[in-house]
């Protein structure tokens, strides 16, 4: 049986177990740097002079969230500090701990400090993982002083983090490492024969460092791991030493680290990257995005909706077969799956960004809408309403209407708005594409008579740029913004 655990600290049960872990732990847990000497990379944040590290040397921490991808030195970081403060240290990992766990370090963290006048820091680990109720519960303490919060997440805390949390911490941002830092990761890992690989006299090949390097898309953790299997499965063939080539660490890696969450923030922003791709007709940027996020394990469907949504927005009327192009792509995803069906949707997305663009339906639809939305509901036009009953046709309905198939042109001048919007001109035609010839079909809008007031004035009405991509609201826009160039309304002004 097991020693009984002391409540006076750890037992020699404990000692023993960590010296083993020390021991068998990865080559990634093995070589996290231990001061900030030896941290690697994050010189925006920790570099000599900068406001975290003055923090730290200067034991003043204040509460912080680390945000940045896998790999990038947020756990290594948070365990410096912690040994660079006279604080207690309580980690705690969002994915396993509860509201339980943080009353228990609360309680601890406030006897602590009554008794021995010893501040804690509380280092939660995923924190984008804990509910509202949860972050809430460490909100106060927070706010008081009986802790000192530091975060760590791979996602954007603005959407996973509580405005009141996130308003008590100042957030960090961690960029994956540049190649220049992981080759000294893997330098320093093949060098150290205590804590690293030194012991093993390990040979790396030039090309295969590159590979390493490369492949592992600055994540420490990726890189370090794949070269320790590497190293570990390969028996000496030099005498003594072991050399790792290229296809070792081919075979050790597998595939390279993917950073890409379909459920995180790279999914929104790689979305936005096609859309605008395919507005500035871009097939190049297009098919990049388009790639990354099917190679990343994003659902086929939910982008063949995106597209779908270009070719109403970005293009309409100026290819009307930019539509149907893109619910083909959808069908074919549908009926082939992948890999198969990933090639109809690259070359829905081409289509797409060869394609005259025009937003004018856009526009115009988000501006009749403003006017449903802010004017008053006038009844229909009584020329305009069915008259199926005697009493309705005695009242008017129908009266005066005129059918537009008898008439010469195959058209009517008759007005189709309410009285106090008569005269309002919501769709603009561009010069591009097929739109030009629909514009040339609208002229007579132009001849009616009398004069009538155009669609409402553009400085009212702005269109974001930035809510036309990625994941935007549906609805459309307030207004329309200003015509483009050589439209009627501008030659007319």
């Amino acid at each position: 049986m097991p020693p009984k655990r002391s409540s006076t600290g750890p037992t020699l049960f404990d000692a023993q177990r960590a010296q083993a872990l020390e021991h068998q732990a990865p080559l990634a847990a093995r070589m996290r740097p231990r001061t900030l000497d030896e941290y690697l990379g994050q010189e925006q944040i920790v570099g000599e002079g900068r406001l975290l590290r003055r923090a730290i040397m200067a034991d003043q921490l204040f509460s912080i969230i680390l945000w940045g991808p896998p790999g990038s030195g947020k756990t290594t970081l948070a365990r410096i500090i912690a040994a660079s403060t006279s604080s207690h240290f309580e980690p705690l990992s969002a994915v396993s701990a509860g509201v339980s766990d943080l009353r228990r370090v609360i309680q601890e963290a406030q006897d602590r400090l009554g008794m021995f006048q010893q501040r804690t820091v509380l280092f939660i680990d995923e924190i984008h993982r804990f509910n509202k109720a949860q972050q809430d519960a460490v909100l106060p303490f927070v706010e008081d002083g009986t802790l000192t919060l530091i975060g760590a997440t791979t996602e954007n805390p603005s959407f996973e983090v509580n405005n009141a949390l996130l308003s008590r911490a100042r957030v960090f941002t961690l960029q994956a490492l540049s190649d220049e830092a992981m080759g000294q990761l893997v330098d320093r890992a093949l060098a150290d024969e205590v804590r690293g690989l030194g012991s093993f006299k390990v040979m790396l090949a030039a090309d295969a460092r590159g590979y390493l390097v490369n492949m592992s898309n600055g994540d420490a953790r990726t890189a370090l791991n794949a070269l320790e299997a590497a190293v570990l499965s390969k028996p000496p063939s030099l005498g003594d030493k072991r050399l790792i080539t290229l296809d070792d660490l081919r075979d050790a890696l597998q595939t390279r680290a993917t950073r890409y969450d379909k459920h995180g923030e790279l999914h929104y922003d790689a979305i936005s990257a096609l859309h605008k791709s395919v507005r500035d007709s871009d097939p190049d940027g297009a098919l990049y995005w388009l790639g990354r996020m099917l190679d990343g394990g994003e659902d086929p469907l939910y982008i063949a909706r995106r597209i779908v949504r270009m070719a109403l927005e970005d293009i309409g009327m100026a290819d009307p077969a930019a539509l149907p192009q893109t619910i083909a792509a959808q069908q074919a995803i549908h009926f082939l799956g992948q890999p198969e069906g990933d090639l109809a949707l690259a070359q829905a997305v081409v289509y797409l960004c060869q394609a005259p663009k025009s937003n004018a339906v856009y526009r115009a639809y988000g501006a009749a809408l403003k006017d449903v939305a802010e004017t008053r509901n006038e009844p229909v036009p009584l020329h305009l309403r069915n008259a199926p009953t005697r009493l309705m046709k005695g009242l008017g309905y129908g009266k005066g209407y005129e059918y537009a198939h008898d008439l010469a042109e195959g058209r009517s001048d008759q007005t189709h708005l309410p009285p106090n919007l008569e005269g309002r001109i919501y769709y603009e035609p561009t010069d591009r594409g097929f739109e030009s010839l629909v514009r040339e079909r609208f002229a007579w809008r132009e001849q009616r008579q009398p004069a009538r007031p155009s669609s409402p004035p553009a400085s009212s009405v702005a269109l974001d740029p930035q809510a036309l991509s990625g994941e935007e609201s549906q609805e459309l826009p307030e207004a329309t913004p200003p015509p483009p160039q050589g439209s009627r309304r501008a030659r007319r002004s």
